[in-house]
């Protein structure tokens, strides 16, 4: 059953906000819809800020998305300050104040910083200004120390050396090591160290003012100048507007199945703690953000009558001549079942889990995402390359 509401709040202006607006429209909502999003821009693909938007000519295109169709009022380049769930109402750093039946939050998450707040030298790559502010630096080719050996760590360094950069990164650990498993990160590291990156003796405990330029302090006490420090060190969820609002369970916005923290609130996207298979947590990826947000939509109409979440992570990434994606849960251990090419150039992987489910790789191979789910599901006997 259908539960009627006159007005819906979405705050947030990304892929979860986006996907959400459209799903309630779809679903059939037609009344007052109002978007809250912090940055002035409309919605963009920010996967695309460190891949191919690095290395877009003048004119960056690669991250923009189709204008939404949900014809809602957005209130852009303002941000939610606080919630009183009780009067259902959410306020704004405006000074104002927007009302609501039913409240979706897809606030996002921000970077975090490894150097103190202000640091000549630093940046990070989250949002749009993030991508413009490091292509108009990337443009004189300086030195660059890029600090997190994750998948955005990975990328950010990949499009430096692209364009002509000296790269070194700085990695607790084999980068992709602790995101895909030691297999698929020695593939990863290999092309990068071929394509000419350093990698730092050990990891970062810091990032200091060397005189107007970033140094990067490792554990071993040594230092590593740059003329342009990336940190890329993970993210922490927008959660602070919701501080005094009663929806928070130490420290986490977690929600249930379908989205729901209350009957008249959802969330979804990197703010939101979730139930996978593999436990609870946030799963800050693309697809998921889609996934998370068509759910809560029905969640918020609809009730304990709308469809459960059941994520099937999927996930891909550019970087140094590879293109890999990735359908099932990470990281993976063992060697894999090749089901068809070679992994030294075009290759099917899977891997088996021990709950019965698996995951399946395309490494530099063409397949459509709905097939390699599939074979991401497929029982190891009946994996081939038809």
């Amino acid at each position: 059953m259908t539960r009627h509401l006159r007005r819906v709040v979405v705050v947030g202006n990304g892929i979860a906000a986006l996907t959400a607006s459209d799903a309630l429209r779809a679903a059939g909502f037609d009344g007052e819809l109002t978007v809250v999003g912090a940055e002035r821009h409309a919605p963009y693909s920010r996967p695309a800020l460190s891949k191919a938007a690095l290395l877009d000519a003048e004119d960056m295109t690669s991250h923009q998305l189709p204008a939404p169709t949900h014809e809602a009022t957005e209130l852009l380049g303002v941000a939610a300050s606080g919630l009183d769930a009780d009067r259902k109402v959410v306020a704004l750093d405006d000074g104002t104040e927007v009302p609501y039946d039913g409240l979706v939050i897809a606030s996002g998450a921000r970077a975090r910083r490894l150097g103190p707040a202000g640091l000549a030298g630093e940046l990070t790559l989250r949002g749009l200004d993030d991508a413009l502010a490091l292509r108009g630096h990337l443009a004189s080719r300086p030195t660059v120390a890029v600090v997190g050996g994750g998948p955005l760590g990975m990328e950010i360094a990949s499009g430096c050396l692209a364009v002509g950069c000296d790269v070194t990164l700085v990695s607790y650990g084999r980068p992709l090591a602790q995101q895909l498993g030691p297999y698929l990160s020695d593939l990863v590291v290999g092309a990068a160290e071929r394509q000419g990156l350093r990698l730092a003796p050990t990891h970062a405990t810091g990032l200091r003012d060397a005189g107007g330029h970033p140094q990067v302090v490792l554990a071993d006490g040594s230092a590593l100048d740059a003329e342009l420090a990336v940190s890329a060190v993970g993210d922490d969820p927008n959660l602070e507007w919701l501080a005094a609002s009663g929806l928070l369970t130490e420290g986490r916005l977690a929600v249930d199945t379908r989205g729901r923290v209350r009957p008249d609130v959802v969330a979804a996207g990197d703010v939101a703690t979730i139930l996978t298979r593999r436990g609870v947590g946030r799963v800050p990826l693309w697809t998921s953000a889609i996934e998370q947000s068509k759910i809560a939509a029905l969640g918020l109409l609809a009730g304990d009558d709308a469809a459960e979440l059941d994520l099937q992570p999927y996930f891909w990434t550019e970087q140094f001549g590879l293109t890999l994606k990735a359908s099932g849960f990470l990281p993976l251990t063992g060697a894999p079942e090749v089901v068809d090419g070679d992994p030294a150039g075009a290759a099917l992987l899977r891997w088996a889990h021990d709950d019965g489910s698996g995951t399946a790789v395309a490494l530099n191979y063409r397949i459509p995402v709905p097939r390699l789910r599939r074979l991401s599901a497929a029982a190891p006997a009946a994996t081939s390359a038809a």
